[in-house]
C-alpha cells in the first residue's frame, strides 16, 4: 500500500479539494490577508505593549461574554491552566486536583501538572465520560480543585446534561473544593445545555477558553474568574514566561473570532447532527459490519467516527479521495488505545461550506471513501 507521504501531502490534498468537511489549511498569505481584513478599525491603532491595547480589549470582551469579573490573555491554554490550578492549590491549601484521565493536562501536556507545579491528581472515574456527582463524592481523599473539561475531547467531545453538570459541581462544593472548567471548546457547549455562556461559566470558580480551537484564531487563550484570582494568575503568567512583549496578531485574531465565528457556532452544532445522522445511515447502507459515530447525536459540532481498519489505511484512503474526487470527507485517522485494526477520525462541521454537506452529499462521499478503503484493503 502506498503511504500517505506525510503531512504536506495531506494538506495539499485538502487545499486542492473542491468540497471539504471542516476547516481548510491556509497559506501564510491567506492568513495575513484574513488577519488584516478582520482587524477593521483596529488596524490604525498602536500595537500593544506587554498586554495593553488590543490585548486588554480581548480580556474585557471575554469577561463580558462569560459574565466573570475579569479575564487574562495567555499565549497558550496549557500555561493558562497551569497557572489556574497552581493558584487554586495555594488558595485552598490542597495540592490535589481531581480530573478525568483523558483530560488535557493528563494526556497532552507531557506531565506538566506534576513536573512544574508539583500538584497531584486523583481520578473520580475512568469511564469515557465526565464524572458524576456520586463519583465526585466517592473520591477517597480530599482534593482542592475539581477540573472539568467541557467538552471531554478525547471521549468524543462528550458533554453531560445540564442537570448532571450542576450536580457534579454541587458535589465538589460539598467537599469544599473549587471548580475549574477546561473550556477550550466552551464556546460551542451552550446549545447542548440550552443555557447562555454566562450561565455555563457561572457554575465554575474559573474558566479557561481557547481562541484557536473553535474561533479560527492563530493562537492564544484566556483565563477568566474573580478579579483577585485573575490578578494572581497574571503573576504566574509572568513566572511561566507568558508576559509577551507584543501579541497583537493573536489578539486581533481572537477579537475577529469572537465577533464573526462565535455567532456561527450554534449553526455548526445543529448541522453536525445532520452530518452525523447521514454518516451513520450511509455506513449502515454500505454494509459495513461494524462502525461507530460517537457520540450519537453529537454534543457539539465535533464528533468521532470509528471503523474496523488500520489507521494508516484509512488515512491513505482519505487523502486519495481528496486527490481523485475533489471531496475531503475525513482527515487523519488514529488508534488511540483501541484494539488492533480499529481506528478513529475526528469530524468537525464548520466553515462557510458546511451547509453544502447534505445527507445526499454525505452518502455519496461515504460510498467513494469506502470503495477506496476496500481497494486498499485488498
Amino acid at each position: 500500500m502506498e503511504t500517505t507521504g506525510g503531512a504536506e501531502r495531506r494538506r495539499r490534498a485538502w487545499r486542492g479539494a473542491a468540497r471539504v468537511l471542516g476547516p481548510v489549511p491556509e497559506t501564510i498569505g491567506e492568513r495575513l490577508a484574513r488577519l488584516a481584513e478582520g482587524a477593521g478599525e483596529a488596524a490604525g491603532r498602536i500595537t500593544d505593549f506587554y498586554g495593553d491595547g488590543v490585548v486588554a480589549e480581548v480580556e474585557e470582551k471575554v469577561a463580558e461574554l462569560l459574565g466573570t469579573e475579569a479575564a487574562a490573555f495567555f499565549p497558550t491554554g496549557t500555561m493558562a491552566q497551569q497557572a489556574a490550578l497552581r493558584c487554586w492549590a495555594g488558595r485552598t491549601g490542597n495540592e490535589v486536583v481531581a480530573h478525568h484521565p483523558l483530560a488535557h493536562p493528563e494526556v497532552h501536556e507531557d506531565d506538566a501538572l506534576r513536573a512544574l507545579t508539583r500538584l497531584r491528581t486523583v481520578r473520580p472515574t475512568t469511564e469515557p465520560r465526565l464524572p458524576s456527582a456520586e463519583e465526585v463524592r466517592a473520591v477517597p481523599e480530599p482534593f482542592g480543585t475539581l477540573m472539568v473539561e467541557l467538552p471531554l475531547r478525547d471521549a468524543g467531545f462528550a458533554l453531560p446534561s445540564w442537570e448532571e453538570l450542576t450536580a457534579t459541581v454541587e458535589a465538589a462544593r460539598e467537599r469544599d473544593a473549587v471548580v475549574h472548567f477546561d473550556g477550550a471548546r466552551l464556546w460551542e457547549c451552550a446549545p447542548h445545555f440550552g443555557r447562555t455562556l454566562p450561565e455555563v461559566a457561572g457554575l465554575a470558580d474559573s474558566v479557561y477558553v481557547s481562541f484557536y480551537k473553535s474561533l479560527r484564531g492563530m493562537s492564544g487563550a484566556a483565563l477568566a474568574g474573580p478579579a483577585a484570582f485573575v490578578e494572581e494568575a497574571v503573576v504566574w503568567r509572568h513566572r511561566y514566561g507568558g508576559q509577551v512583549f507584543q501579541q497583537w496578531p493573536a489578539a486581533l485574531d481572537a477579537l475577529a473570532g469572537l465577533r464573526d465565528e462565535l455567532p456561527r457556532l450554534p449553526g455548526y452544532v445543529a448541522h453536525a447532527k445532520v452530518v452525523a445522522r447521514a454518516l451513520d445511515t450511509a455506513l449502515a447502507e454500505a454494509g459495513e459490519p461494524w462502525f461507530r459515530v460517537h457520540p450519537y447525536p453529537p454534543h457539539t459540532h465535533q464528533f468521532q467516527v470509528w471503523l474496523p481498519y488500520p489507521a494508516e489505511l484509512l488515512t491513505e484512503a482519505a487523502v486519495r479521495q481528496a486527490e481523485r474526487t475533489g471531496t475531503a470527507l475525513f482527515r487523519t485517522w488514529s488508534a488511540p488505545g483501541a484494539a488492533p485494526g480499529v481506528a478513529m477520525s475526528e469530524v468537525t462541521v464548520s466553515g462557510p461550506g458546511h451547509l453544502g454537506w447534505t445527507p445526499e452529499v454525505v452518502r455519496e462521499a461515504v460510498g467513494d471513501f469506502l470503495a477506496l478503503v476496500r481497494d486498499l484493503a485488498g
